[in-house]
Order: C-alpha cells, then sequence, then structure tokens
C-alpha cells in the first residue's frame, strides 16, 4: 500500500497545554470585567455628584418605598429635593412616579403627591405616573405624559448611585434629561447603604443594556402602624391647564 509522503501530523495538545490555554481565557475574561465593572462604578459616582439643574418642563421625581401613604426616608429626601426645585421656578409641573406592591393601599406616586402638596406644591402642578413597577416602566409611563402634555425636558430626581441608570432610560426615551440628585438619602449617607446600591445599579445597568429589562419593584412597602387618612382619588395625569 502507498503512503503519502511530505504530511506531518500536527501533535495533539497534551492537557497541560489545555489546562494553560483555559487559564489563559479565564484571566483575559476576568481582567476585562474587572476593568469594565471599575468604569461602571465609576461612572455612576461621576453622574451621581453632578448637580445639573437649569429651566426645564418638568421636575421627575422617581418612587421609593412608601409606607401606608407616608414616604419613606429614601422617598422623603428625594420628594423634598425635588419640592426645593420647583420652588426655585425651575419646571411649571412636577411629576411623581411609581405604582404599589400587592395589598399596599397607596401607590409611590400618589403618596409623592400628597407630601408635595401638603409642602407648597399646587395639585395643579403635579403630574402622576402611578402603574410603574421599576424604573423602566415608570420612565416608559413618564414618556406617555409627555407626549400627552406636549413636554420634552426634565430634571429627574433620585439617589446619587441610581442617576446614571435614570438618564440613560430618559434618554432611550427620547427625554432631554438632566438630573438633580438629593444628598440627603440614607442610600447615600449610610456606608453600608452605599455598597448595596451600588451593587444593585451595577446590575440594574448590566441588566438594561444587555436585555433591556429592569429587576426594580420599588423597595419595601410593607404597612406602617402609623396609618394616615386616605386621600381622594386623583387621575394619573391632570389636564393640561
Amino acid at each position: 500500500m502507498a503512503h503519502r509522503s511530505g504530511v506531518t501530523k500536527k501533535p495533539r495538545l497534551t492537557w497541560g497545554e489545555r489546562l494553560r490555554d483555559l487559564l489563559l481565557v479565564v484571566l483575559v475574561f476576568t481582567l476585562g470585567g474587572a476593568s469594565l465593572t471599575a468604569y461602571a462604578t465609576f461612572r455612576i459616582w461621576q453622574v451621581g455628584q453632578q448637580d445639573g439643574r437649569r429651566q426645564v418642563d418638568a421636575i421627575v421625581v422617581l418612587g421609593a418605598a412608601q409606607y401606608n401613604g407616608r414616604p419613606s426616608p429614601v422617598l422623603a429626601a428625594r420628594l423634598d429635593h425635588a419640592i426645593e426645585l420647583y420652588k426655585e421656578g425651575l419646571a411649571k409641573y412636577f411629576i411623581t412616579t411609581g405604582g404599589k406592591l400587592q395589598g399596599d393601599n397607596f401607590t409611590e406616586a400618589q403618596t409623592g403627591y400628597r407630601y408635595a402638596k401638603a409642602r407648597g406644591v399646587p395639585a395643579s402642578a403635579i403630574l402622576m405616573e402611578d402603574t410603574g413597577r421599576n424604573t423602566l416602566e415608570s420612565m416608559e409611563h413618564v414618556r406617555a405624559i409627555f407626549d400627552a402634555h406636549g413636554l420634552h425636558t426634565a430634571l429627574f430626581v433620585s439617589d446619587r448611585s441610581h442617576m446614571l441608570r435614570v438618564l440613560r432610560l430618559a434618554q432611550d426615551q427620547g427625554i432631554e434629561a438632566w438630573s438633580s440628585p438629593t444628598d440627603t438619602s440614607p442610600d447615600d449617607i449610610n456606608s453600608n447603604l452605599i455598597r448595596n446600591s451600588m451593587i444593585h445599579e451595577l446590575g440594574g445597568l448590566g441588566l438594561y443594556i444587555f436585555v433591556s429589562a429592569d429587576a426594580d419593584f420599588g423597595g419595601d412597602s410593607a404597612a406602617d402602624p402609623a396609618d394616615l387618612p386616605s386621600a381622594s382619588p386623583r387621575p394619573a395625569a391632570a389636564p393640561t391647564p
């Protein structure tokens, strides 16, 4: 039988060589992931330090946990800052956002409405997005409110660590957006909460960027012992004056 000449078989990789290549791939992915995480963390921190307050069509407050109609410390900090901006005359409209969990008597948006109205924001200026279960849904519904009222520009108010994701979502919805974060939120003061918020935002950004989803659910909305009198129903968006 004739044998083919000049053909040399390529030696097979040894198990040691395969392990070496596998470790190299793992190292490359680890370094790449670490670099991406470090950059995202820096951007979250950087954007959270910027206050872009200016004249806009609306001030939009991102929702957070409420306790039977009373805002949690996080939500109160956001609302206090937004009310300050409104009283500076920076916007015609004041938009509260956030739905509710099963069993809740109030939405986050209703709680924000009651709180802002009690502190001098006219009821005629307050619009509500009261069905969103997470930041992405709230932003989509805020876009609908903007369309209905002919609005284009907004100052978004939330915690410092939340602002990068908020601006990304707003801009993807076609809203001309700036951030004005509160500096009194427990999430930005307590060291443990700061770490938890940063981890949450890194996960939230990754989830949105890669699969266009959002896992937020507005925080813990368990009932608070201090009940408040019920408010009269209010439509999700007041008619344009």
